[in-house]
């Protein structure tokens, strides 16, 4: 248990410094210090070992006054490891410092994140159910500068480095861009070296535009073929400033807009983990002079049909695993056995993946020698089945040494993370798959990172490299109860839930929800209410991927009731961002678990919401057919106010091809809404009708219903002031269709500013574009033309809309002389 005490130790002082960095007390705290350090010196201590210490409190202290809570993190991250490693060496110094911290900042006194039950067993307390980490990436401005940068060294590589430095100096063709894949086996360092090649200073002044990046092991699922290249050209689109509103739906459109989106630029794509020549050829951007790098395991030879160079990456010669090893462990202990050290460079088979591993067991246990070490990879019979040739992978040896170095309650911990879904996971969710509180998870999870059993992301993330999750899980299909994967899966899926739940009331209390998790989320904090806590949209979106990967967990028959109500909640950031694929996924598994769950209210709902994004990507027929089966289970459910929202959804599938049976939808709807007490169902309805009927060429009727429906909006208890404000816009455009200009004018101009103000700026250019086609007839007020025009160029070229240059040679235009003579 020595690990896991040194680990706590080490938690327990690095937060007392950044809790005393940033009181008064501060001043006296580093004046002790200084004593501390002056007295070991005088001592004889270990130099060296006592200003590592030193500086490391140092860079924390300083990085403390910055902006970044990256650097914190980091900071934090290096005196607690520093911290951990002098302890275990048996250092008097790191153990007085200890000491001296508790004394300070009542270290000892500090109350314990989880609480006890009556039978004394740990309990997780409610900090180890809420977190949440929006990564700064989401909010960056300028060029998009997205490969992640690397955690250690880097060694060696020369050879291939020469060939990709080549491609930048070589004259560059006006028409080439330069497509590049880096195939090897997995672990040989593919991704390692495109990411230290994109952060190179002459790529970065190459690229100027832009360094985009796309994991495909991150984007795979469940989906169809395919629905990762769509996904990875909508992220790609994002990043060059496409909004989600005007984001095409098909794979198609969406390449065709990236094309003509870099066909000006030059920028670097870096893909890793690429699977097939599609995803590639999708990414292919038009820009001179921009480059493609991809990472694979498989060669990918069909892309030399479109130009692409082979890069094969080998694993690391003997030289270079010697030099890799030194770097990780230290020289002094490869040069202390050097043939021993030559043995576990050849029984990992040069992969850099497996030669951290090595190396870290090296550091962790100072008593380990190299020739101990080589004999443990010698035997074959434990190597990880997704590496092995012949039979035979020495990774496997590797991962399962480490693992064996685990005391055992780590290593049930290590267990269960692997079966936690999604891609990465925060120190939180890894406590809600554990059943512990949030302090024992951090120091699991920082002795697994320790070990590089997991990987910290740029945004303070942790992740297993594939096989090691592979390892973890087989570890654990062998060595725990049947049930406990599922019990993992439970409380994560719970975890998420609570969030989820949080988020979606946050941006919308009133909306419409046939689960009830008011109860469900009593008494947990809500990060969204905080102070400086996240927008919710933004933590959904940068939480997507896992959510999607729990909904898929969530199939099994005791989790149905749980997995819809989580796709329930979660289409709120779908109302706003427009994922279709995974919108449609997730509402098709909601639905297909409240059918299997026996819920015809659920099953309603989101059969009736995933029309939504049917109906987006032109399947119209299917989406009938969706509608047709909810109305049905609506009637089992006998809910006049879901009824009306699933007749909502009816009349806006009807739009498209029956506008009188549209009308007489939405009439309905607003009937069901009034008798069951929804004024705001009502109103949206109201709002939806009116203007079917104005595309009817009912104006009259139109203008009525629509400011009904604004004034309602306005009147609800938490008035619903966005969609008012389109209400005002439509009831400009009513009034323009009536001949009555000089009342729409006005109208319009309101609803404009109203949808500024909240931000709403594509549904104000929709209202500038109603007054500037106004403006522009003969004889009409052309005052505000050039400021209006002028706007609407700024928000259209602001979400990427095609519509932008259109509308600048309108303004061109406009501001050009007259030529006209008398």
């Amino acid at each position: 248990m020595a690990i896991e005490v040194a680990a706590i130790a080490a938690s327990g002082a690095t937060s007392t410094v950044v809790g005393l960095a940033v009181t008064e007390a501060w001043t006296q705290v580093r004046t002790r210090l200084t004593h501390l350090f002056s007295r070991r010196r005088s001592q004889g201590a270990a130099i060296d070992d006592d200003e590592q210490l030193r500086a490391a409190i140092e860079q924390l202290a300083a990085s403390l006054q910055s902006d970044s809570t990256h650097a914190v993190g980091d900071s934090a991250d290096q005196l607690r490891r520093r911290l951990r490693h002098s302890l275990r060496q048996g250092s008097e110094t790191a153990r007085e410092l200890v000491d001296l911290l508790g004394e300070m900042g009542g270290l000892e006194d500090e109350p314990s994140s989880g609480s006890s039950n009556s039978q004394g067993e740990a309990t997780p307390s409610a900090d180890s159910v809420i977190s949440y980490h929006v990564p700064e990436a989401l909010r960056r401005q300028g060029p998009p500068s997205q490969v992640p940068a690397l955690r250690h060294r880097f060694i060696n590589r020369s050879d291939e480095l020469a060939v990709l430095n080549g491609q930048l100096d070589r004259e560059t063709d006006p028409a080439h861009v330069d497509v590049r894949v880096l195939a090897g086996p997995p672990g040989v360092g593919k991704s390692a070296l495109a990411h230290y090649w994109a952060h190179a200073r002459q790529t970065r002044e190459r690229f100027a535009d832009g360094r985009l990046y796309v994991d495909f092991a991150a984007l795979r699922s469940h989906a169809d073929a395919g629905a990762d290249v769509t996904e990875a050209v909508g992220h790609c689109l994002r990043s060059l400033g496409v909004t989600d509103a005007l984001l095409p739906p098909s794979l198609g459109e969406r390449t065709a807009l990236f094309r003509d989106r870099t066909a000006d630029l030059r920028v670097l794509l870096v893909l890793d983990d690429v699977s097939s020549p599609a995803q590639v050829r999708a990414l292919i951007p038009n820009g001179p002079g921009s480059a493609v790098l991809a990472t694979s395991t498989s060669k990918l030879g069909e892309l030399s049909l479109d130009g692409a160079h082979p890069l094969p990456l080998e694993p690391l010669t003997e030289t270079a695993g010697l030099l890799l090893l030194a770097d990780r462990c230290g020289q002094e202990r490869v040069a202390a056995d050097p043939q021993a050290a030559k043995s576990v460079v050849s029984l990992c088979s040069g992969l850099p993946v497996a030669l951290h591993v090595a190396a870290a067991r090296l550091v962790n246990d100072p008593h380990l020698t190299l020739g101990a070490l080589a004999t443990e990879l010698a035997d074959e019979g434990r190597r990880l089945s997704a590496l092995s040739v012949g039979g035979e992978s020495p990774v496997s040896a590797v991962f399962d040494s480490a693992y064996r170095q685990l005391p055992a309650d780590m290593a049930h911990g290590y267990r269960l993370l692997g079966w936690i879904p999604g891609p990465t996971f925060d120190a939180a969710t890894a406590a809600a798959a554990l059943g512990s509180d949030l302090e024992s998870a951090q120091v699991l999870l920082d002795v697994l990172d320790d070990m590089s059993l997991l990987e910290l992301t740029e945004e303070r993330r942790y992740r297993f490299h594939g096989l090691v999750r592979l390892h973890a899980r087989d570890r654990a299909s062998a060595e725990e109860r049947f049930d406990t994967r599922l019990a993992v899966t439970e409380r994560v899926l719970t975890h998420y839930l609570t969030l989820t739940a949080l988020a979606d009331h946050s941006i919308r209390a009133d909306r419409l929800r046939v689960a009830d998790l008011l109860a469900f989320t009593a008494g947990q904090p809500d990060p969204f209410a905080a102070q400086n806590g996240p927008r919710p949209l933004d933590w959904l979106e940068a939480e997507r991927a896992n959510i999607m990967a729990v909904l898929r967990a969530a199939d099994e028959p005791s989790l149905h009731t749980l997995g819809w109500q989580l796709a329930e909640c979660f289409t709120v950031l779908f109302l706003h961002h427009r994922h279709l694929g995974d919108w449609q996924e997730s509402l098709e598994l909601g639905a297909r678990y409240a059918a299997a769950a026996v819920s015809p209210a659920a099953e309603a709902r989101l059969r009736s919401l995933l029309s939504r994004p049917l109906m987006d990507t032109g399947e119209h027929d299917r989406a009938h057919q969706e509608l047709t089966t909810a109305i049905s289970c609506v009637e089992i459910a006998d809910d006049p106010v879901l009824h009306a929202s699933v007749l909502e959804f009816f009349g806006r599938c009807w739009d498209h091809f029956d506008p009188d049976q549209a009308v007489a939808a939405y009439r309905r709807s607003m009937e069901l809404n009034t008798q069951g007490g929804e004024p705001r169902g009502a109103a949206i309805a109201a709002f939806f009708l009116g203007r079917a009927q104005g595309t009817r060429g009912d104006h009259d009727q139109a203008l009525s219903t629509l400011r009904k429906a604004r004034t309602d909006l306005l009147s609800l208890s938490a008035p619903d002031h966005r969609m008012a404000a389109r209400a005002t816009a439509a009831l400009g455009h009513a009034l323009d269709n009536l001949g009555r200009t000089s009342e729409a004018v006005p109208t319009l101009r309101e609803a404009a500013q109203t949808l500024k103000q909240l931000e709403a700026y594509a549904y104000e250019a929709e209202a500038l574009l109603d007054l500037l086609s106004i403006a522009e007839r003969p004889g009409a007020d052309r005052s505000t033309l050039r400021d209006d025009l002028t706007r609407a160029v700024t928000i259209h070229a602001e979400m990427g809309s095609p519509l932008a240059e259109s509308l600048r040679e309108r303004l061109q235009s406009l501001e050009r002389p007259s030529t006209r003579t008398d």
